[in-house]
This record gives C-alpha cells, structure tokens and sequence, in this order.
C-alpha cells in the first residue's frame, strides 16, 4: 500500500512540475513580447534588426539572465548595454529568469 502511494504522490508530483515548467516558459514568452524585445532581438530571438545585437535563441539561461540583471544593476556598461537599461528597469530577477530560461529553449 505504501508502494502504491507513493507512485502516486511521485506521479503527482512529476506531473506539476512539468506544468509549471510549461507555464514559466509560457511566460518567459509572453514578458520577451511585452517588453519590447523582439524590436531589437527578433521575434524569432534569431534575427537581430542589426549585427550589433546578439542573437538570444538558444543561449544559456544563466548567461542570458546574469548579463540582463548585470545591465538592470548598473554593472555592465559596455557595449550596447546603454540602450538597454531601460528596457531591464523594472524586470524582477523571476521576470529575467523566466525571459531567459524561455530563450534558451529555443533553436
């Protein structure tokens, strides 16, 4: 009987995860549309409007999110980085977090 129980509880457990990691991609989705970013990077995150700005499909989720909160934090200042501060006020870590993981999974 606890065998059985368990099975379920993990079955259960499995099945959430993969809905909130469904939902979160959803969302990093949805706050790379709202922000405005496809202006720059591409609808796609694969086009860039000019070779100056990286192309984000597929990068590492922790390399995406460091460089954005580095750039919201006032700790990155080269580059384009000038052009996107103010795109990154106002993104919570979660916010970047999601963004990023979102982009990452992309090809």
């Amino acid at each position: 009987m606890k065998l059985v129980k368990s099975l379920v509880c993990m079955s259960v457990i499995g099945f959430s995860a993969g809905s909130i990691a469904t939902t979160y991609a959803a969302d990093g989705s949805a706050l790379y549309a709202s922000k405005g970013c496809p202006a720059c990077h591409g609808a796609d995150a694969k086009t860039p409007l000019t070779p100056a700005y990286p192309r984000l499909a597929g990068q590492s989720a922790g390399y995406l999110a460091l460089q954005v909160m580095d750039i919201r934090d006032g700790k990155r200042t080269n580059g384009q980085s000038a052009m996107m501060k103010p795109m990154t006020t106002g993104l919570s870590d979660e916010d970047i977090k999601a963004i990023a993981d979102w982009l990452s999974t992309l090809n």
